[in-house]
């Protein structure tokens, strides 16, 4: 590939990541996640519409850029709440979940709708909860004890079908991927063991140097990102996961001692790669397919919905009011940002027909346009029911995202 078609398609990229989050307010209506406009201005500027782009020519940034997202998305997981009873409620709800779309896409497999059913049911488990954050905050969603409930459902929503991804999709066989799943859990143990023990000297120097030129902090977690990358490559290890723990065991790791480095991960992150990593999925996503398969894309929308509303009405039915349960079930049920990973990574290795990556990320695209929306309505429309747990005061407006 050639420098300047290279630099072109950087520069229309750029164009996208820029305009975006501009363009955001001045849609009418419910307010678009930014991902949405990431997409569909690579669709627009990639080979089946204007063609200034050519996403080949920026494969390995996106790639960088998926690794992020991963890294970011670990990072904000909080994982005191995972320990206690919202994220047990949540781990349970996800693997009903799960059951509930391998037998939904079991069915389409028979019919011969999907090829292989594993990636497709992983991609229906999703949840973007850190992509909703901004509405749910806004329409205050986050308050009490739905607010915990919605956190520890969107980390587990995230957690879990990233594990799922690396042990079904992003191996060449199950024993590298346990391999690979067992290595980065040690090395994950060992950083953390390593955080503890850290010589005075040197946590001194790692805290004075992010706040200077050297911003060694930074560097240093870009390091550990691209190292995982590149073992990953080598050994046809899974990176996904890896990222995700790294993120994690950078949460762990520097805890408090290094206030500044999440915010600079996030202007490097969101502020570069990620949208980078949209834009090109917009890029390389089949359009043709979108337009000619308008009910597949509606059934994964539903069916992204239907194995969610089942166990959150269950589970959560002595938790939650009837109002909240059905807030909660939509919200849960808006995925995209991982669902546009899944379906990149399968369209890549072979997993995933075109068509069907397509549809999923379509589908993605209609419920952050659509279920946000029905979950603010309901908090203003349905009167609440008497909790069957009462007396439980209300969580500060504060947590982090998953």
């Amino acid at each position: 590939m050639d420098v300047r078609t290279t630099l072109e398609t950087l520069l229309a990229v750029s164009v996208v990541a820029f305009l975006a989050p501009i363009l955001i307010p001045l849609v009418p209506g419910p307010r678009i996640p930014q991902v949405v406009l990431l997409l569909v201005g690579g669709m627009v500027i990639g080979p089946q519409v204007l063609g200034v782009a050519d996403p080949d020519s920026v494969q390995l940034l996106a790639d960088v850029g998926l690794g992020f997202l991963f890294l970011l998305a670990g990072y904000e997981v909080d994982q005191r709440l995972l320990r206690l009873d919202p994220g047990r409620r949540a781990a349970l709800s996800w693997f009903v979940t799960v059951a509930l779309a391998l037998a939904a896409v079991w069915v389409l497999y028979t019919l011969g709708v999907v090829r292989a059913f594993v990636a497709v049911a992983i991609a229906l488990t999703t949840t973007a909860l850190g992509t909703l954050l901004p509405i749910l905050r806004e329409h205050q969603l986050l308050r009490g004890r739905l607010g915990q409930h919605l956190l520890a459902a969107g980390a587990v929503g995230e957690l879990l079908p990233i594990v799922a991804v690396a042990l079904f999709l992003g191996a060449n066989n199950r024993f590298v991927a346990l391999a690979s799943l067992g290595a980065v859990l040690a090395v994950a143990v060992g950083l953390t063991l390593l955080g503890r023990r850290f010589p005075g000297r040197l946590r001194t120097i790692l805290q004075e140097g992010q706040h200077e030129t050297t911003q060694v902090t930074v560097r240093g977690t870009v390091l550990l990102l691209t190292l995982l990358l590149a073992v990953a490559e080598e050994f046809h290890l899974d990176a996904v996961l890896g990222a995700f723990l790294a993120g994690m065991v950078l949460r762990r790791w520097t805890g408090h001692g290094l206030p500044a480095l999440e915010s600079k991960l996030d202007a490097l992150g969101y502020g570069f790669f990620i949208p980078l990593f949209f834009v090109y999925s917009g890029m390389s996503l089949d359009l043709r397919e979108v337009i000619s398969s308008p009910l597949r894309v509606f059934l994964f929308a539903a069916l992204m919905l239907l194995v969610h509303v089942v166990p959150v009405l269950l589970i959560y039915r002595r938790e939650l009011a009837t109002r909240e349960r059905w807030q909660m079930a939509f919200v849960v049920s808006t995925a995209l940002p991982l669902v546009v990973a899944i379906a990149e990574i399968g369209r890549r290795n072979g997993t995933m027909l075109p068509e069907n990556a397509a549809a999923l990320v379509g589908a993605g695209v209609l419920t952050v346009l659509v279920f946000p929306a029905i979950a603010v309505a309901l908090r203003r429309s349905v009167p609440d029911e008497p909790h069957a747990v009462p007396g439980t005061k209300d969580a500060p407006d504060r947590a982090q995202p998953s």
